[in-house]
C-alpha cells in the first residue's frame, strides 16, 4: 500500500472511530490486478442513524483534512450499508446483519488485511 493510500485509509479509519464505528477492517487490495480499488475500509454501525453519521464523519473528515471528496456515495437511503467511493479507496459502513451477509472480508480472503482495535 502506498504512502498516499495509507493516509487515506488512516483518515478513513480516525472518522470511523470518532463516530464510535467497530469491528474496522482494512483490506489491501493494490496487489490483485484489475481490482477496482487499492483498498477496502470496512467497519460497522449499530443503527442506520448510527451509520449516517459514520458516513458523514468520514466525508467531513476526508474532504477537510485531506481535500477527498467521494466520487460516489450508495446506501444513504436506508442506511443499511453505505459504500462511499474515493477511487483509491472504498469505505464500506454496515449494520452488522448486512455485514455477514455480504462477508466481503471472505469475499477478498486472498488479499492481506488487519483488524484495527475498538475503542472502548
Amino acid at each position: 500500500m502506498t504512502t498516499e493510500i495509507k493516509k487515506l485509509v488512516d483518515k478513513a479509519v480516525e472518522a470511523i472511530q470518532d463516530k464510535k464505528g467497530r469491528d474496522i477492517t482494512v483490506i489491501d487490495l493494490s496487489g490483485i490486478d484489475g481490482c477496482i480499488t487499492k483498498a477496502f475500509v470496512i467497519c460497522e454501525g449499530g443503527s442506520p442513524s448510527q451509520i449516517e453519521a459514520i458516513t458523514d464523519s468520514v466525508e467531513e473528515k476526508m474532504r477537510v483534512d485531506l481535500g477527498e471528496k467521494p466520487v460516489k456515495v450508495a446506501g444513504l437511503e436506508n442506511c443499511v450499508w453505505v459504500a462511499m467511493d474515493y477511487v483509491d479507496i472504498m469505505v464500506h459502513v454496515f449494520v452488522p446483519e448486512t455485514r455477514d451477509h455480504y462477508d466481503l472480508e471472505r469475499l477478498w480472503a486472498d488479499a492481506p488485511s488487519e483488524q484495527i482495535p475498538n475503542l472502548d
